[in-house]
């Protein structure tokens, strides 16, 4: 689901993209000369132990995180927009007609190194590669210029993929005059750890800066140590009316101090919110949007009354792989979380389910291990818990590991009992067919699923369950690809049909509400179909999704007021 306006897509440019790249010599290049015995690294904090100290990237797309690092304790983690390749710059000192060696190690999606204004030459020197799933070193060269006393150096990804990580960069030459980043020693204690806001999961706590120090480890009951590249954090996935007791310990590349004196703590009670209402035969799905893209703002007691599901969107990733957490967005207009935790009991008591939602556009939320897992489950049903949110959505659009994931949702089924709403929003590729890691995921859950509704939009063409390719926004685009889901194994009731709510609300796909209404008749009556005609007719298909509420209201509602009715009347 998209944040922005419109979502880019960056996997359709990349072929081009690339092969320009290639063609302009963007090509990996050999190790350089044997280095001078005076040769120093010229970059300032080269492992990003400092945060992005001596470091500049586009459109904030940068950020120093404690994980994945390959040294130290901290790296560079971009994201690439639409529009935006994530570049991170700095300008080294150097010395003029010098030789120096370039290098960095990456991870995770496309990312380029090089350098520019060198002086010589074109003035510019890269290389790249493409994704890698561990630690990979970038080298290249370049000589500089009479009268060069500086050069950019830089890294970034490409538009629309997924986040690269760098860390240990080296500018390898003759000290230019700016020396390099004197070594570090290990920090002194914390002092001043205090216990602030508890809540039924979690646990406010704060403490004083230390001098030195690039990131600090939390530690609950002794154990379990949590990065923390702040003075501040909140621990959340705790346990309800439980006492806690915490120390934290500074670190850098020199390595930890030791922990700070304890400070305790106890969980507030939780009152059980309940199961909430059953979800209704034919269900419409709207998404509400904690944040505020230029669509209406709303507050969910203002979310229209045609929905039956309300997706709250997005759940926030913790530096622990798996754990969530939610942020209550103030540009919603919110005074309180406690208004915002009335308007979802309000909306319960009014037979609506509100579930929290977690991935969109931008959320990387990592569940790939046993630990992330667990981490996952114990999050969520702690957020179910302290908010009273009914269940979740799964709108992952950055890769998913069936395996852990379904261990997760198993994991969270248990704590929830059986009338949590589990829901899905995959993309129109991820639903091809049951061998990709979202329909197995699907289908290995079943039994607790409630409905996927499957995004028919920002795709392009696809192709439909009879072997037939079909043009987003068409009748047969919308029936065709929900056969798909329904012959790999989904039960119809588990089927819905996922649109924009208006032309603003995506990139692409947007689908005029009679289509939608002229798909629903097809699906579950053979009737308002296109070229396309399904064998059967599936009467319990489950209704129709759209991203989002807001877009809906800024639309006049005219999505919900046609399309609602529609599905409650479906037979």
């Amino acid at each position: 689901m998209d944040r922005t306006t419109t979502r880019p897509h960056g996997r359709r440019w990349l072929g081009g993209a690339l092969a320009i790249a290639v063609g302009s010599g963007l090509v990996l290049v050999g190790g350089a000369g044997t280095a001078q015995a005076a040769d120093v690294n010229v970059a300032k904090n080269a492992g990003f132990e400092n945060g992005l100290a001596n470091w500049s990237c586009s459109a904030g797309s940068g950020a120093a995180v404690s994980s994945p690092v390959r040294t130290g304790a901290g790296a560079l983690r971009a994201t690439p927009a639409g529009l935006d390749n994530a570049k991170c710059v700095q300008t080294v000192t150097v010395k003029p007609n010098s030789t120096y060696t370039l290098s960095a190690w990456v991870q995770g999606g496309y990312a380029y190194l090089g350098a520019s204004g060198t002086g010589t030459g074109s003035g510019s020197v890269s290389t790249w590669t493409p994704d890698s799933a561990t630690w990979k070193q970038l080298t290249t060269t370049f000589t500089t210029g009479a009268s060069t006393t500086s050069v950019e150096v830089y890294t970034h990804g490409w538009y629309g993929t997924t986040p690269y990580s760098v860390d240990d960069v080296s500018v390898f030459g003759p000290d230019g005059g700016g020396g390099q980043d004197p070594d570090p020693v290990v920090p002194a204690t914390p002092a001043g750890l205090a216990a602030g806001g508890v809540t039924s999961s979690s646990v406010d706590l704060s403490w004083t800066a230390v001098s030195g120090a690039t990131g600090y480890k939390l530690y609950r009951d002794g154990a379990n140590p949590q990065a923390v590249t702040g003075t501040s954090t909140t621990v959340s996935g705790l346990t309800a009316d439980t006492a806690y007791q915490f120390q934290v310990a500074a670190t850098n590349s020199a390595g930890e101090s030791a922990k700070s004196s304890a400070v305790s703590a106890r969980t507030a009670k939780v009152t059980d919110p309940g199961p909430g209402p059953a979800v209704p035969k034919h269900a419409l799905t709207g998404y509400w949007q904690n944040f505020n893209n230029g669509a209406t703002v709303q507050k969910l007691r203002d979310v229209q009354s045609q929905y039956d599901i309300i997706a709250v969107s997005f759940a926030d990733s913790t530096a622990t792989p798996g754990q969530i957490v939610f942020n209550l967005d103030p540009a919603v207009g919110y005074a309180s979380t406690a208004d915002f935790k009335a308007d979802i009991a309000a909306k319960k008591a009014a037979g609506k389910s509100v579930i929290i939602s977690v991935g969109g556009e931008k959320g990387n939320v990592t569940i790939n291990s046993d630990a992330s897992a667990t981490a996952f489950a114990n999050s969520a049903y702690a957020l179910m818990q302290e908010y009273g949110f009914n269940g979740v959505d799964i709108d992952l659009e950055h890769g998913i590991n069936s395996t852990y994931l379904t261990k997760a949702l198993r994991q969270l089924s248990a704590k929830a009992g059986s009338t949590m709403v589990l829901t899905m929003a995959p993309q129109t590729i991820d639903m091809q067919n049951t061998g990709t890691e979202y329909f197995k995921t699907a289908l290995a859950v079943k039994d607790i699923l409630t409905v996927v509704n499957m995004q028919y939009y920002n795709s392009g063409s696809m192709l439909g369950c009879d072997g037939k390719v079909y043009s987003q926004g068409s009748v047969d685009f919308l029936t065709a690809l929900a056969c798909i889901q329904i012959q790999g194994g989904l039960a119809p009731s588990q089927v819905g049909l996922g649109v924009p709510a208006s032309t603003r609300g995506a990139g692409s796909g947007y689908v005029d509400p009679q289509i939608v209404k002229n798909a629903l008749d097809c699906l579950t009556k053979l009737t308002g179909c296109g070229s396309y005609k399904p064998a059967q007719a599936w009467p319990t298909l489950r209704g129709a999704m759209t991203w989002s509420t807001n877009w809906d209201a800024t639309a006049g509602n005219a999505w919900s007021n046609a399309v609602g009715p529609h599905v409650h009347n479906l037979p």
